[in-house]
């Protein structure tokens, strides 16, 4: 254990464990630097400035491999007097802000923002995203949709550099071909930002493209054929590798994702890979069983047969292995379940009520009587 200064330890301040990973380290940071940061506390400002402080500090050391090394078997005597200090904010005015947290994180990872790296040089292209509709027979047997959507592309007549043939993109004059400029914030962050001459590129073009005006990019209709496999649902994904968006500077392109969508079935339920039909029985069905036909997507015409036990109620469900949807990028599949609703008969002539009649006073019929017996008791 280092030696103690009077400092706190950095591990302590950060709240993590000795082991953490630089990427832990990261995360840490930015939430205690978000919590801590002077402009989000106006009203514990004195404090808030003092635990900021404390917080970057501590990162400068834990952040550097060597100092962190150096901390680990020295404590802050590795590391030097002013190492454990960290940035020194002695100078600095908070009361004018770091400009937002895009300005704080750029100042402590490299001055590239959020995104990371350098800006200029090649850029990987945007990936796009269509939508495709798709009914539940095409679901359970698999198909192909032919999409038609518009993309970038690297233009043909200067090859995606933007400038025209006989003639290329020069380097920035004022980031020097970085993509990026810097200044400071109250003498002490230093601050990087997206050059505003180049928009981050690192060249400039000053005879432009005839075909694409300077972009590298022209926009062309494309026309494409795309399996889908059986057993997609509603915002299933599938990746088409290069076909978005051209990348800028020769970078690669993006990727192409075709979204599905399910339309409702008129007779189906999907839960899962479970498909639910609710199908009616008569009473004289009910009572006696039979073998009915009933609504099967999977047969080729539609239907199959169900054996439909004696004294069947209304809710019983039946399945049928199988008879679901396919599972995707699997074997098998799931089952269909037929819930039946029993059919009360409606507008009975004379004749009909009192063979009903008959019928329950042979049964001895009380379907109620165990439970009114129950709410009595009480």
């Amino acid at each position: 254990m280092p030696p103690n200064t009077g400092q706190r330890d950095p591990y302590e301040v950060l709240g993590v464990e000795r082991n953490a990973s630089p990427e832990d380290l990261r995360k840490v940071f930015q939430k205690l630097a978000r919590k801590w940061h002077p402009d989000v506390n106006p009203g514990n400002k004195e404090e808030a400035e003092a635990q900021f402080k404390e917080i970057a500090q501590a990162y400068e050391i834990l952040s550097d491999p060597e100092k962190r090394r150096a901390y680990d078997q020295f404590g802050f005597a590795g590391v030097g007097a002013s190492a454990g200090s960290g940035p020194d904010f002695g100078g600095f005015d908070f009361s004018q802000g770091f400009g937002g947290f895009e300005d704080l994180f750029s100042a402590f990872f490299g001055g590239a923002g959020r995104g990371g790296g350098r800006r200029g040089g090649p850029q990987p292209g945007s990936d796009l995203q269509v939508v495709v509709g798709l009914t539940l027979q095409e679901v359970m047997e698999g198909t192909q949709k032919e999409i038609r959507y518009g993309r970038e592309i690297g233009c043909d007549t200067c090859h995606g550099s933007g400038a025209k043939p006989g003639t290329s993109p020069e380097s920035c004059r004022d980031c020097g071909g970085s993509g990026q400029v810097s200044f400071s914030r109250g003498g002490i962050l230093r601050i990087s930002q997206p050059c505003p001459r180049c928009q981050g590129r690192g060249v400039t073009i000053t005879d432009p493209c005839g075909s694409c005006r300077g972009r590298g990019v022209i926009t062309k209709d494309e026309t494409l054929t795309v399996r889908i496999p059986p057993g997609v649902s509603t915002n299933t994904q599938i990746r088409i590798d290069g076909r978005g968006e051209a990348g800028q500077m020769g970078g690669p392109p993006g990727d192409l994702y075709v979204i599905t969508r399910v339309q409702d079935h008129p007779l189906f339920q999907r839960r899962g890979d479970n498909l639910y039909v609710e199908v009616p029985l008569s009473y004289t069905e009910a009572a006696l069983g039979a073998k009915i036909e009933v609504p099967a997507i999977k047969e080729a015409d539609g239907v199959t047969r169900l054996t439909i036990p004696p004294g069947t109620q209304t809710g019983n469900q039946f399945r049928i292995r199988g008879y679901g949807v396919p599972h995707l990028n699997g074997r098998g599949a799931g089952d269909q379940y037929v819930v039946v609703v029993v059919q009360t008969p409606r507008n009975l002539s004379s004749r009909e009520k009192q063979l009903l009649k008959e019928l329950g006073e042979a049964s001895g019929e009380k379907p109620r009587e165990a439970l009114l017996k129950t709410a009595r008791k009480k």
